[in-house]
């Protein structure tokens, strides 16, 4: 079975606050053209599920078009974080991590699929060497960003980073049962560009 884990992009998709909302509209109609109906779309790179690149937070960081696309692809454990506010090694010690290169964490924290959230968990940036250190390639969150809301610094994208761990936000995992699938989440070709829309699913293994 497929389960669609993105969230859908319309003119009700919140996106980060003050960042570009996702729109579509039509450029040509069938009526005007006599053939065909031709749209375009507008949106931040970070609206709904997407995959952010490092130069999102890293100047001299990898775009978009460079990151290696095996990663966003293959088996891949859901874990249900939903009763934790803070997610750190230890929600891991009674998971095997063995042949596993993605992870994926529910935390159930966004609520409204309308509405941006003003709070979710915080994930601890000591994951990073975590994840590297149990070959650990991918990290997908259903939440907006895997640092919280008013986070400068950005210390777990920067800890990812440093460890070779990429990212997938904004995923829609609550009608997903934790256990293993396989996963694609591929990113447009979209160069030098600082993370794209991506249409995510899950399949049963």
């Amino acid at each position: 079975m497929i389960y669609d884990i993105s969230r859908k992009l319309n003119g009700r998709t919140p996106t980060w606050p003050g960042d570009t909302p996702f729109s579509y509209e039509l450029t040509w109609s069938k009526e005007e053209t006599g053939s065909v109906n031709v749209g375009q779309i507008s949106t931040s790179c970070h609206t709904a599920t997407h995959v952010d690149s490092p130069y999102h937070f890293n100047e001299h960081g990898m775009t978009i078009e460079q990151l290696p696309l095996h990663v966003f692809v293959g088996e891949a454990l859901v874990v249900d974080v939903s009763t934790k506010e803070i997610i750190n090694v230890n929600d891991f010690a009674d998971e095997d991590l063995s042949e596993v290169k993605r992870v994926i964490l529910k935390t159930n924290a966004w609520k409204d699929d309308h509405v941006f959230p003003e709070t979710f968990p915080v994930i601890d940036d000591e994951l990073g060497d975590f994840f590297r250190e149990n070959g650990i390639e991918l990290l997908g969150v259903d939440l907006p960003s895997v640092d919280p809301l008013d986070s400068k610094t950005l210390s777990t994208h920067h800890a990812f980073e440093a460890n070779n761990v990429h990212i997938l936000e904004g995923l829609k995992l609550n009608e997903i049962e934790p256990g293993r699938y396989r996963l694609t989440a591929l990113p447009l070709n979209i160069e030098g560009a600082d993370g794209s829309p991506v249409r995510a699913i899950l399949e049963d293994l």
